[in-house]
Formats: C-alpha cells, structure tokens, sequence
C-alpha cells in the first residue's frame, strides 16, 4: 500500500496482538516476550522514544541487546497521560517519518517493555533502578530539569522543588530516584549503573554528574564521593527534531494505516548520536546501529548545540516578534534565513573548532534544510518553552567568547533583545502563544521592569551574569531592544546585516 494512501480497513488499536493484522508500516520482527530490562529510562517523552528507544528497537532488530530493553518512568504527574497510553498498548507506539518530498513511512517500536509512574510509587522505581540486571540510567528531562544555574554553573539546591526532594515525600525532581537506587546498589554490594543523559546542553553527562553528586551530598557526604569515585556519566550528542505530537497527526496515522495510537511520535528523518565510550559495566553494541562511539563527543556536540540548538533560540524569538508560528515559515522567510546564515558566519563559526569530517558552512546550510521540512511542523512554541535556560545555556557562552575575543556579537544580542521584548508581550497585543518556562513569573518581572529602562531585563531576571556586568553587551542590548520596540524586529534584523 502506497504511504500516501488511506488504509481502507478497520482502524484497529496498537498493541501486541495487533501486529500480525497491520499492513503498510514496519512492526518488530523479534520476540518481545525474550527481552529483558537493561535500562530504565526517566522522562519518557517524544524525543527520547524518537531517538534512543529507535537505535535500540533497530539493535533489537539485528538480534542484539535483548537484555537491555527499557523500563521507561514517569516522573511528573502529567506523565499519567503517557503511563496510561503507553500501558494500555504494551508499550508499543508508531514512529513516523515526515519527509520532505510529503511521504511518510511509520514503524512500530517495541524496545519498551515496562511503565512506571513514580509518584504512584516511587520505591518501586528504586527497586528496578537496583536490579543487578539495569546496567543503565538514562534519562531527558531537558535542560531546565538538572537544576544548574545558567550564571554561576552551580547546582540549585535552594530550588523548591529540590529543598522538597531533600525533606523526603514523593519526588519532583529525579535526583532522588537515582541517588536512592545507587544508595541502595552499594549497600547491597552491586555494581552501580551508568548515568546515561540525553539532554541538549553543553557537556551533559558533567552536568549530570554534578547535579546528582550535588544532591547526594546534600544528605550524605560519604555517598556522594562513592558515586564519584565509581560512577560513570558519559557526554553525548543528540539530535532528531521531534515537535510535540498533535491530534491532527494521530487522525492522520488512523487514516493512512488503519492504527489507532494513544502515543504516536512523529519526527524528521535525520538522526545522529554521538556517545562517549565511558560506562560503568556494560552497554549496548550502538555502533552497530549507527552510533558514533568515541572518547571525546565534544567537539560534535559544541558544532551541533551551537549551529542548531543556538539557531533554534536565535531564530525563535525573531521569528515569533515577526508573526510567524512554525519553524518551517520561518525558515521559508529570507530575511530569517539571512538572519542565521550571518549569524553562523559571523558570531558562531569563530568559536567553533574543526570537527573531523564535518565542514560547518555545510552543517549550517543542512540545519537550514531540516527547519524547512514543511510536514514536521514543529512550532516556534515549542522552541520557546524553556527559554530561562535555554537562552541562557546555549546563546549566552558565544557571546561570552566573542566578547573577550573582541568579535561582534550584534546578531546574537537581536536574538536576546527580542527574546525580550517577546516576554513583555500578551495576547492583547496580538500574540496568543501559552508560555511554559519554570521560571516565567521571573521573566515577566523582568519584562515589566524593563519597559521603562531595557537594562532591567538584564539585571533584575537573574539569568545573564557576568553579561550583566559587559558594559558593551549591555548599551547594545538596550539599542537593540529599543530599535525593536520602534520600528519592529524586521528593520533591526535589515539594518545589521546592512552594516556588515
């Protein structure tokens, strides 16, 4: 059956028993009830079932990591909704390619094996993360969830919901569960699991490892420096465009294939992995999927966090002050892409080092390329979600770096200043976007403070460090927030690439 028809049969409901009678996608050809758990992985979202639970579905396929099937965990209470999907289908879901040209080509993942929903019963994720037989931890929990100060670099252990976490009570956070689990495993004299982040920020397995030995210190000294000693938190590279799953998308997978899935992912067809060799016992064979295993990811990850996902929060707000609503309008906008493509040239390749067997201006013209995929429809929202630490995180050290260096940073401050004259803005003024950031009431004090003064943005949010200190930062930032408010984003934008 052609993708791009419809499946004249009856829709029928994801799960086990299902697979034999679905036509048109691709289904697990392994035995599923041979798997066994190997890794237990928090925050189960679209990208990770996009991305990990992929390459370990296609090991699965090739016969290999049987033992090292996932145990996924909901941390939050709203994962009920994924918990119960999931659940209710034996964890089984769809993985639909968007390709450009409009076809689409679905699979079935079947690498999940087991749900838990932690705050129902958060001693039983303890007692699967304490299994001799999970050799691996992993998690996405994005950026926000590691509770690293942007500025200092510090662990948040003031943070309310970590202060919860240390008082004892059902977890918010999940620094409890791995520390308990590893507590557990060393007194039960079992080797402890690997900490496997799969998270976009910069050197993440570091920043895993310093937030759980951070937390664990806070309650037991003595177990922090075991983990230290003895425990592995491997850097990684991730990458697979994967917007929030839509009810459009799953009436249009009904309607295609005849599968009715209360958890459908659907994502771009790229994907890459690059994972550092550093694990505490064994992983599985991800090299022979396709997984670029090395002893340092480093200098892919810098060329990919700061060529897309710095492009993701540089493009965002223009985009959004600009009226557009999905990546691929604005990525369809010359003044946008013009935007970015000075935006590598000028403020981010300077900070880059070569990366072997990969050139820049041509990884640069590739993001552009994927933003314009017109059928994955990722929204500027979702982008925009987190932007307290994404901006922070992923837009704020390569302006750092061109400062000291004596390099501009204009075009990178335009993304700043209309990221905020962005927070300062509502509905009434003709932008229905729902914010969802930790931290927005911070953000709207500081749009609000800065209404008068753009300075304040800078100083009273909390989020820019010793950026608020950068004089030259600073009077350029308030320029261009003005200029903005003036004559709007597009006249900043034409005026800066005029200038260079």
């Amino acid at each position: 059956m052609p993708e791009s028809e419809s499946n004249p049969q009856a829709p029928l409901r994801l799960g086990q028993s299902a697979l034999e009678h679905l036509h048109g996608v691709t289904v697990p050809t392994y035995d599923r009830s041979a798997l066994q758990v190997g890794i237990v992985h928090l925050g189960v979202g679209g990208f990770h079932r996009s991305h990990q639970a992929f390459y370990l579905d296609a090991l699965m396929s090739r016969g290999l990591a049987h033992k090292q099937a996932i145990c996924g965990v909901g941390v939050l209470e709203r994962d009920r909704e994924m918990r119960d999907g999931l659940t209710s289908q034996d964890m089984l879901y769809t993985l639909t390619l968007a390709h450009p040209d409009g076809s689409r080509s679905t699979q079935v993942i079947g690498s999940m094996i087991e749900y838990l929903f932690g705050p129902d019963d958060p001693e039983a994720v303890v007692e699967r993360m304490a299994d001799p037989q999970v050799t691996i931890v992993s998690m996405t929990i994005t950026a926000a969830g590691y509770k690293i100060d942007p500025a200092t670099g510090a662990f948040q252990v003031d943070d309310h919901e970590v202060a919860h976490d240390l008082a004892g009570g059902v977890p918010l956070t999940v620094f409890p569960y791995i520390v308990q689990a590893l507590s557990t495993r060393r007194s039960r004299r079992i080797p402890p699991f690997t900490v496997m982040t799969c998270d976009n920020l910069p050197g993440n397995g570091d920043c895993a490892r310093l937030a759980v030995t951070s937390f664990a210190r806070a309650g037991n000294p003595e177990l922090a420096k075991w983990i230290e000693d003895h425990v592995s938190f491997p850097n990684s590279m991730v990458d697979r465009i994967t917007p929030f799953t839509t009810e459009a998308d799953r009436a249009e997978l009904t309607q295609r294939t005849g599968i009715i899935d209360a958890c459908p992912v659907v994502s771009e067809p790229f994907i890459q992995w690059v994972l550092q060799d550093r694990f505490t016992d064994s992983r599985p064979p991800y090299e022979r999927v396709g997984v670029t295993v090395v002893d340092d990811p480093g200098p892919y990850e810098t060329m990919k966090l700061r060529m897309l996902n710095s492009a993701h929060q540089a493009m965002c707000y223009v985009a959004l002050l600009a009226g557009h609503h999905y990546v691929h309008e604005a990525a369809a906008d010359p003044l946008v892409v013009a935007f970015l493509r000075a935006y590598f040239a000028r403020e981010v390749e300077p900070t880059m080092s070569p990366v072997p067997g990969l050139d820049s201006t041509h990884y640069g013209e590739m993001v552009l390329s994927r933003f314009a995929n017109s059928q994955v429809k990722d929204t500027l929202a979702r982008l925009g979600g987190k932007s307290s630490s994404a901006v922070p995180t992923l837009v704020f050290p390569m302006v750092h770096e061109n400062l000291v260096a004596g390099r501009s940073v204009r075009l990178a401050t335009a993304a700043i200043a209309a990221w905020a004259v962005f927070c300062g803005m509502t509905d009434e003024d003709g932008l229905s976007y729902t914010r969802n950031d930790p931290l927005e009431e911070v953000l709207l004090a500081a749009a609000e403070a800065s209404q008068a003064d753009p300075r304040q943005f800078v100083t009273v949010s909390g989020l820019f460090g010793d950026l608020s200190t950068r004089s030259e930062f600073v009077e350029l930032f308030v320029n261009e927030v003005t200029q903005i408010r003036r004559d709007g984003v597009g006249a900043l934008i034409r005026s800066l690439l005029d200038d260079e």
